[in-house]
């Protein structure tokens, strides 16, 4: 990396002053984003998705760790950037400008790839779900940044105030846990909250129940403070009641009750 200048100077030589509407906050410091890559376990034969790669702070680390990076980004100023780190590391870095909630990431990534990113914050939620339901399970491993309140509600626990229909998907169509949290000064400009580096380890799930356990969670989370025996006749009509009873559940609990697994229950009868 000796060749290349300093992040600031990037910035700076390419006026990649970062957009609130791409909510955009870059991350400058190369020992927080080698330790987000080393999250990524990633090694010479691995490829590693980043969306949003910014003025490439993360993107270094990445191809530090010698892995194929693609680099997805609908910022057309942060192209050049890109092509100065892939000519600093020929044939290593793949940069795609387009739109990651609209891309399809077969079409290049291959089975088995790696996701990391510092996730724009005004489509992080979106991207997340895309990528828990995607069909086939492409990826092996994500390693993501969230707003810290977006992260605690992923690994909520049940029963409590920030376990939802975010934190059910996340739990049965991966494996998430915590890598560490960072202060919004490490950021510029540094958002109004902190933030969490979470990884997600892929799991063997039918994208069909997937599909149907969004069903079920958007019924069950949709008025929380509503009876199961309510919220969820949409969704299994005059069968509700069988359902619940043969699951042992009782009619008169809340969504924010169920567990995980109680969840994928109902989304196989759904």
């Amino acid at each position: 990396m000796a060749d290349l200048p300093p992040l600031k100077e990037t910035i700076a030589a390419h006026g990649l002053a970062a957009k609130k509407g791409l909510g955009q906050h870059f991350l400058l410091d190369l020992n927080l984003t080698r330790k987000i890559a080393g999250l990524t376990e990633a090694g010479a034969d691995d490829t590693v998705l980043e969306v949003g790669p910014g003025p490439g702070g993360l993107t270094r680390a990445l191809l530090e760790t010698g892995a194929a990076v693609i680099a997805v980004e609908r910022d057309a100023r942060v192209i050049p950037v890109m092509d100065e780190l892939g000519a600093a590391h020929p044939g290593q870095l793949t940069t795609i400008e387009t739109d990651a909630l609209a891309y399809d990431e077969t079409e290049i990534a291959p089975m088995g790839s790696i996701i990391a990113s510092n996730l724009p914050y005004n489509i992080s939620t979106e991207l997340l779900v895309k990528w828990l339901t995607a069909s086939p399970r492409w990826w092996k491993r994500m390693v993501l940044m969230f707003q810290r309140e977006v992260g605690d509600r992923i690994l909520a626990a049940p029963g409590s105030k920030t376990y939802g229909r975010l934190s059910v998907i996340a739990q049965a169509a991966s494996h998430p846990r915590l890598g560490f949290h960072l202060p919004a000064r490490a950021f510029t400009p540094p958002p109004k909250v902190d933030s969490s580096v979470l990884v997600f380890e892929t799991c063997d799930i039918d994208p069909a129940l997937v599909r149907s356990l969004e069903k079920v969670t958007a019924a069950a989370f949709g008025q929380r403070r509503k009876m199961l025996r309510s919220t969820l006749k949409p969704v299994f009509g005059e069968r509700l009641g069988e359902v619940l009873e043969e699951l042992g559940i009782a009619e008169t609990a809340r969504a924010e009750t169920l567990s995980v697994a109680e969840f994928l229950q109902l989304a196989e009868r759904a």
